[in-house]
């Protein structure tokens, strides 16, 4: 038997529960899942904005289907937040959607995380909810974690903000008050188009994190002691509850998909693979779909194990290994409907969002094999950073804005 384990079934009860209270408040969990969901689902948003940038018009500008009038009368009904309401020139459509792109490539690099974070959810349900109906499950993977990625600390490691953190000089950033002060230019306009915007309580809650944000830098700059304690231990526990959340949305989402194909005769008799590697729309590798869909025993074992491993996962989060073996086929189901489907940006938002149950060990040892890969490629020189703590326990960024 584990010591650790011996010593924690012996140790009273109410030492266990300080214990857990004290990690749940001193410290955001799951550093390195959170930035690999960070990575990823803004990775994913950036490779669909590039694909589809020759049709962005006819996506979500003025040459779509859904005319700017119409989309105002669904604005109105459904109250989806949205800033390409505010006009109907193409400049500020194109202005929005470049503003979507940047933001997507800083997130994904972790430059002034908390405000990308913020940018990246806007460029995300400003452009999706401009024409609802383009969409399919990955968007609303996509849609729903831009917003849990507001309120969590996915900056602590693998992002710039962790390297301009471990400096000795990050507290001196003139960047931060200038990037705040833009900002509550932007939320006075959101608040003026109120009626064009959408979704008003999406607007409070932005006002509420730039205030937020204003708070945590005054602290941090005049009131380091037990002031600034309390600040971390309420942005711990925002993090901890949105990280809880997105565990808890990845597994709704796999119970009801295989609960819903439980259902369907089709996969009670195992076919339902055939009838989608027949489609041409979802053949984009004709050769593969028609070698696969020739093999019934394939077909029947494909179907069975997509509806067991979906049913079965939010079962096996108590038990590592288990867990670890789904999470792995998982990722290899999405990579097979990327590669058989012609699916790719749906199974790598899913990835991403399977992301957040991956071990810290294996994400560690990633990273450090990324940053070696990195460092052969690109040899560094000059002074090095201080080395950061597996835990992602190194001292946040003191910045107004980042």
């Amino acid at each position: 038997m584990n010591p650790s384990n011996a010593r924690a079934r012996t140790e009273p009860l109410d030492r266990r529960l300080a214990r857990a209270v004290q990690q749940v408040t001193g410290t955001a969990l799951g550093p390195y899942q959170t930035a690999v969901v960070r990575i990823g689902f803004s990775a994913a948003w950036l490779l669909f904005l590039l694909r589809e940038f020759p049709n962005r018009h006819e996506l979500y500008g003025p040459d779509g289907p859904w005319s700017w009038e119409m989309g105002q009368q669904l604005i109105a009904n459904n109250h989806a937040f949205t800033v390409l309401m505010w006009s109907d020139s193409p400049l500020w459509f194109e202005s929005v959607y470049a503003l979507a792109v940047l933001s997507s490539v800083l997130l994904l690099i972790g430059w002034r995380t908390r405000t990308m974070s913020v940018l990246f959810m806007v460029g995300v349900l400003s452009l999706q909810n401009r024409s609802i109906f383009m969409g399919d499950g990955g968007d609303n993977v996509i849609h729903l974690m831009a917003i849990y990625l507001v309120l969590t600390r996915c900056s602590q490691v693998w992002s710039l903000d962790a390297r301009r953190a471990a400096r000795s000089d990050a507290v001196r950033d003139p960047l931060g008050p200038v990037m705040w002060s833009v900002l509550a230019f932007g939320l006075v306009a959101a608040t003026l188009f109120l009626d064009r915007t959408g979704e008003p309580w999406l607007l409070v809650l932005l006002w509420l994190l730039w205030a937020a944000q204003g708070v945590w830098w005054l602290v941090c700059r005049y009131a380091p002691g037990q002031p600034r304690v309390l600040a971390d231990v309420l942005a711990n526990l925002v993090h901890n509850a949105t990280l809880a959340v997105i565990m808890a949305e990845v597994c709704l989402i796999y119970a009801t998909a295989g609960w819903y194909k439980i259902q369907g005769s089709r996969w009670q008799d195992g076919t339902a693979l055939y009838y989608p590697l027949k489609l041409d729309y979802f053949t984009p590798w004709p050769f593969l779909s028609d070698l696969l869909a020739a093999s019934g025993v394939m077909v029947m074992l494909v179907t069975y194990g997509t509806v067991i491993v979906q049913v079965a996962f939010p079962f096996t989060l108590f038990n590592r290994r288990v867990k670890n073996v789904l999470l792995v086929a998982m990722m290899l189901e999405h990579a097979g409907i990327a590669l058989l489907l012609g699916l790719p940006f749906f199974s790598l938002a899913m990835i991403a969002a399977d992301a957040v149950f991956l071990p810290t060990v294996f994400l560690v040892r990633l990273g450090a094999r990324v940053r070696r890969g990195g460092e052969r490629l690109l040899p560094r020189t000059g002074k090095v950073l201080p080395q950061q703590r597996h835990d992602g326990g190194e001292p946040a960024p003191r910045t107004l804005v980042g």
